[in-house]
C-alpha cells in the first residue's frame, strides 16, 4: 500500500513540475510581498548552495530561477507559480551567511527573511538546503533555531550529492539527522539531491504534492 502511494504521488510530481511555472514578484522588502495564495513552499540556504538550481531541476527549465557563481547574487524573495490551479507557489529566498556582503546589506536581508517566516500563513513548508560537501555549518544552525521559533515546518535538503563519495555521504546524512533530532520543528528525514543528476527530484516533488493536499 505504501509502495503504491508513493509511486501516486511520485506520479502526481512529476505532472505537477511538467506544468508550466512562472516568475510572477521579486520583493525586496517585506511591505512589497505578494498577496498570499495557495501553498507556498520556500527554499533556504547559504549564498551558493544551489537553491536556485535546485528550482531549476524541480521544474526543468533551465532558467527560470536565475543561478550565479557570485554568492549572494538572489538579494529578494522571489516568487514562481506553478501551473493554474495547481495550488504551489515557490519561493527562492536570499542567500544567508554571505560575509563578503556589506554589512547593512547582510542585515537587511536577514531581517527580510525574519520577517517573512514568522508572518506567512501561506507558508506551508522551509526547505532548508545544505551543501552535502560541506554539512552544517554555524550560520545554519542560527537559521534552524530561527525556525524553531516561527514555529514553521521544515525539511533539511543535502545538495550536490553527485560530487560526495558514497560513505561519506552516508556520515553526512546521519550527522544531519542527530543535528536535527535537537530541533523540534525539523522534519527527522533528510533528503538528498542533486541538481545536475536529478537525483532526490521525484521525492522532492512528491513531498510538495503531499503538502498540498494535506493543506488543501
Amino acid at each position: 500500500m505504501t509502495a503504491d502511494l508513493d509511486a501516486k504521488l511520485i506520479e502526481e510530481g512529476r505532472k505537477l513540475f511538467a506544468g508550466d511555472w512562472k516568475f510572477i514578484w521579486a520583493s525586496p522588502t517585506i511591505e512589497t510581498l505578494p498577496p498570499m495564495a495557495g501553498v507556498e513552499v520556500a527554499f533556504a540556504g547559504r549564498s551558493n548552495v544551489g537553491k536556485s538550481s535546485l528550482i531549476n531541476a524541480l521544474t526543468g527549465r533551465n532558467a527560470l530561477a536565475r543561478t550565479s557563481h557570485t554568492p549572494g547574487r538572489t538579494q529578494e524573495l522571489i516568487f514562481f507559480d506553478g501551473p493554474d490551479n495547481s495550488g504551489l507557489r515557490l519561493v527562492d529566498m536570499p542567500g544567508y551567511g554571505y560575509a563578503s556582503a556589506p554589512k547593512t546589506q547582510v542585515a537587511s536581508w536577514t531581517k527580510l527573511i525574519h520577517q517573512f517566516l514568522q508572518g506567512r500563513a501561506t507558508l506551508a513548508r522551509v526547505y532548508v538546503l545544505i551543501d552535502g560537501r560541506h554539512g552544517l555549518k554555524d550560520v545554519d544552525h542560527d537559521v534552524l533555531k530561527t525556525l524553531d521559533k516561527s514555529a514553521v515546518s521544515y525539511q533539511v535538503v543535502l545538495t550536490k550529492a553527485d560530487q560526495v563519495k558514497a560513505a561519506e555521504l552516508e556520515k553526512r546524512i546521519e550527522e544531519t539527522a542527530l543535528a536535527l533530532a535537537k530541533h523540534p520543528a525539523a522534519f527527522p528525514d533528510v533528503l538528498v539531491t542533486s541538481s545536475r543528476s536529478g537525483a532526490g527530484m521525484p521525492e522532492l516533488r512528491a513531498a510538495m504534492v503531499r503538502l498540498v493536499s494535506e493543506r488543501s
